[in-house]
């Protein structure tokens, strides 16, 4: 039996949502055809924008589907920094961000000659709204996490859009780790902002809330110039042309409102689970340390460091006993890094090294946590006495 405790990568399609999307797949009809079946087809996709964008607190037109998280904070980035005003050459990048941020950013350096302004977090994994303020200043566009993907931090979504209304910068936020667990609130957040300045993007992911892989959302202000990454067709705003994915829509529309229908619910659930199994940790696991905020954090999200334990080695032993868990850190092309994020918290890179985060979804129970905590502590005493070898 797998106990599977790594939701934050990607969580169980619902039955409800599989059913959905094979409904919707069984029709026929490109949604840019005048004929009855593409018209049909039309209709059932902006039915499902429409449904998007109530539970995001959006506008439908805002709402730009596309293929999952990366695609869609590529696009937000990219398309900001090729609409930004001249002489503006500065992107405001926060220490902690996923690398689907951290990569696209790097690129505009490598390839754009953007400038990079980093933004520190504090030692719970959080962007402190001073920090983030201070880095604003002519900038060309800001970026920031709703909730830390791997520490499992909640930020002040609302001060940050504030503090890039004030600058008169244009922000995206990046709320796919928040989605389903947090308060998620476009037009609320954008306030008065008007065009280019303030939350002008949001990305979202649905396999994240037991949705289908390989679909996801840019909400885009319709006051917003974003250039396009790809040409051809129009659609969408002409931000991401081409056929669009009437399944995928639905199916997202679907889970999406599933999960806020359950949220408040479903977090308290989680929290309490979460809050035995650190509790268990703590108690049974000399030295062992929760990161991040105690309080305002995802409900799911443990993340641990086990001092004197690597963290990929506590990985494979408790995969070995039939326990799914992520390091919580960077793993590009087969190696093993440090968590850049527990780095930015201001712990060494072997601390950095010796971290897991258990994160806890929909179908979990306490019977999962009894068999992590009956399977942690013989394994970090492994990891250990490997360590020490």
């Amino acid at each position: 039996m797998t106990i599977y405790l790594d939701h934050a990568a990607t969580t169980p399609m619902r039955a409800e949502v599989r059913d959905a999307w094979l409904d919707a797949s069984t029709r026929v009809g490109n949604a840019s055809s005048i004929h009855r079946a593409g018209q049909d087809a039309r209709r059932l996709l902006e039915e499902s924008r429409e449904r998007i964008a109530a539970v995001l607190d959006c506008d439908p037109i805002e709402v730009v589907l596309t293929s999952g998280g990366t695609e869609s904070i590529n696009t937000a980035l990219k398309g900001m920094w090729w609409a930004r005003p001249r002489g503006r050459d500065a992107v405001v990048l926060p220490d902690g961000e996923h690398h689907a941020t951290l990569d696209t950013v790097e690129w505009l350096r490598t390839h754009e000659a953007a400038e990079v302004r980093p933004a520190a977090l504090d030692g719970l994994g959080r962007i402190t709204v001073d920090a983030f303020a201070a880095a604003l200043d002519g900038a060309a566009l800001a970026t920031a996490l709703v909730a830390n993907n791997e520490v499992g931090t909640i930020n002040d979504a609302p001060g940050l859009c504030a503090a890039a209304a004030t600058a008169g910068v244009p922000l995206h936020l990046d709320a796919v780790a928040a989605l389903g667990h947090a308060p998620v609130a476009f037009r609320t957040w954008r306030g008065g902002a008007t065009g280019n300045a303030g939350l002008v993007a949001l990305s979202v992911s649905a396999h994240k809330i037991g949705g289908p892989v390989g679909v996801g959302a840019l909400i885009v202000s319709r006051a917003a110039a974003l250039t396009p990454l790809l040409q051809g067709g129009g659609q969408q705003r002409s931000l991401r042309p081409g056929t669009q994915d009437i399944p995928g829509a639905v199916a997202f529309a679907t889970a999406l409102e599933l999960a806020e229908a359950e949220r408040v619910d479903e977090g308290e659930r989680l929290s309490v689970l979460r809050d035995r199994l650190v509790r268990g940790i703590l108690s049974t696991v000399p030295g062992a340390e929760l990161l991040g905020d105690p309080h305002e954090r995802l409900p799911g999200n443990a993340h641990v460091l086990f001092p004197g334990a690597l963290g990929e080695t506590l990985l494979f032993l408790l995969d070995e006993a039939g326990v799914c868990v992520s390091t919580g850190s960077a793993c590009q092309a087969g190696i093993p890094e440090p968590s850049h994020v527990v780095v930015a918290m201001g712990r060494t890179d072997a601390e950095a090294r010796q971290v897991l985060r258990f994160t806890l979804g929909r179908t979990s129970a306490d019977a999962d946590v009894d068999a992590v905590l009956s399977a942690l502590p013989a394994a970090v005493e492994r990891a250990r006495a490997a360590g020490r070898r």
